[in-house]
């Protein structure tokens, strides 16, 4: 079962400030989620032939965004780059 740290731990890194209820809410969500994958555990394979075709279009050189268009609406940058929160 999912705890009212990791739930804690998960809503820090995303920067979203959670209630109680919400936390309890939300480690049951997480239950439920991680349960949906154990249920794909339980799916068999099957072998089948691959008719793969590229769908992708070809890649084209233009013009990008100066370093400064970049930063412009980045919450906090130094020395020229995206600044973000430590990650323990």
């Amino acid at each position: 079962m999912v705890d009212h740290e990791e739930v804690e731990h998960v809503a820090s890194l995303a920067r979203v400030h959670l209630a109680d209820d919400e936390i309890e809410r939300f480690a049951a969500q997480f239950d439920d989620i991680l349960g949906y994958f154990d249920a794909l555990d339980e799916v068999p394979e099957v072998e089948r032939e691959a008719d793969l075709a590229n769908v992708f279009r070809p890649d084209e050189v233009r013009e990008g965004l100066t370093q400064a268009e970049a930063l412009q609406n980045a919450p906090e940058s130094e020395d020229g780059y995206f600044k973000g929160p430590k990650v323990s």
